[in-house]
């Protein structure tokens, strides 16, 4: 199903960033098109998706690197997707936890998972420090929207501790992952792995078409993830609100 951009969201700024270092690829210059809208519909939101572009908060943006074109979109056809084994060893270790859909909720809970993910990212990684009060989670989690939803994991054995948390977008066509944190000493492995899967067994049994994922870029190693769930589809190039997006299809993932 493609759908065509209408003009009924309200656009309060829209932006193109100057070109900065790239968090990705550091040897490249990045840019973000930045849209800043209110009002946006499920189809809207889904014709966005289609075209390449994410959400967050009431931000979308999508690359607009002049020199580079490493960002590609990947999304997942639904009724075509075959987790491989260690995706689908993943979703049995988790398989003991509760899963709830529902709206953001906003809790000292669940700034608390979030403040010990990012730190242990910090310390792995070699994260900037992002502290986040709940007026910041609910701009950038739980900002009002349609098609917004949560997908928390809890672990009933140890008194339904929320070991694991998701940001969905669900447009009644597809799901787009927004973002997904844990809970680094209690989460079962490879929880994020066993989101994914969840959320293509989830599309598939609601007659949603796709899951998308954001950006692939191959050069990066901590976005390679994407690229081992399949089949799946990239996107060519940026079509223009009005033109038909060309999808094709990824090469296959490798197995493990």
């Amino acid at each position: 199903m493609r759908q065509r951009l209408r003009d009924v969201a309200r656009l309060l700024q829209h932006i193109t960033e100057p070109p900065h270092e790239c968090i990705y690829l550091p040897e490249m210059q990045a840019s973000l098109e930045i849209r800043l809208q209110v009002d946006v519909s499920p189809a809207e939101l889904e014709a966005m998706l289609e075209r390449g572009w994410r959400r967050f908060g009431p931000m979308y943006f999508r690359p607009a690197c002049a020199e580079c074109q490493e960002c590609v979109t990947l999304r997942i056809p639904a009724a075509t997707f075959q987790p491989s084994k260690s995706q689908r060893r993943a979703r049995k270790n988790a398989a003991h936890l509760t899963r709830t859909v529902g709206r953001p909720l906003i809790d000292d809970e669940r700034l608390a998972l979030y403040a010990r993910w990012h730190a242990a990212r910090e310390k792995a990684r070699g994260w900037e420090e992002s502290p986040l009060d709940a007026e910041r989670y609910a701009f950038d989690f739980a900002f009002q929207h349609p098609c917004v939803r949560e997908v928390s994991f809890t672990d009933p054995s140890a008194g339904d501790r929320l070991v694991g948390l998701g940001i969905v977008d669900d447009t009644g066509v597809s799901l787009s992952a927004v973002y997904f944190f844990w809970d680094p000493e209690h989460a079962p492995p490879s929880l994020g792995t066993a989101h994914i899967v969840m959320l293509c067994d989830e599309a598939r049994a609601r007659g949603h078409e796709h899951v998308y994922l954001g950006y692939r870029v191959e050069g990066c190693t901590s976005l390679l993830y994407k690229g081992r769930y399949g089949p799946h589809e990239l996107l060519e190039g940026r079509p223009e609100p009005h033109a038909l997006p060309v999808w094709r299809p990824g090469r296959a993932p490798r197995e493990g």
